[in-house]
């Protein structure tokens, strides 16, 4: 079982997410995450989906997809020729006297601080899965008041396999 990032291109219509998302669903699939968002063209929205199989399963859901009337174009992310990225926002406790250390992990990851109020700071976070999940490991001594990740998104590197559509 290997973990695939795929990006598909789908026609922005509705129920187009709970096509797809029902396509895993019948077939036994787990989503692992799931992004989706239009894209430049509004007619269009791309979706970025995690998730594990063998070559044979993997093969078999692209397949599948491919067969959805909405769906314009899958591309499989591979870490070597791909840019993906996740987003978190995480609110800690954080009493006068933890600010400071917290501000400096926060840097150290490129983070930014985007609230402060009387007992609590809200952090933003971009970066590979990885990074965050150190990030996350760095704040175990903290309290954790909530926590929201986006999931992976992401696009191929250049322009070669770029789909232009009608």
């Amino acid at each position: 079982m290997r973990r695939q990032v795929l990006s598909i291109l789908v026609e922005n219509t509705s129920g187009v997410l709970s096509r797809v998302a029902g396509l895993f669903s019948r077939r036994g699939y787990n989503i692992d995450s799931l992004t989706a968002g239009v894209t430049a063209d509004p007619r269009f929205t791309r979706m970025t989906i995690v998730t594990n199989g063998d070559d044979l399963m993997l093969e078999q859901i692209s397949n599948q997809l491919s067969k959805l009337e909405d769906v314009r174009d899958i591309k499989f992310l591979e870490p070597n020729n791909s840019v993906t990225r996740e987003l978190i926002l995480v609110k800690i406790r954080a009493k006068d006297t933890q600010r400071q250390a917290i501000l400096s992990v926060t840097e150290i990851y490129r983070g930014r601080i985007v609230d402060v109020t009387e007992d609590s700071m809200v952090v933003e976070l971009t970066g590979h899965q990885e990074k965050l999940d150190a990030f996350m490991n760095l704040l175990q001594g903290y309290e954790i008041l909530e926590l929201a990740r986006t999931g992976i998104t992401g696009l191929t590197r250049g322009s070669s396999d770029v789909t232009y559509l009608d």
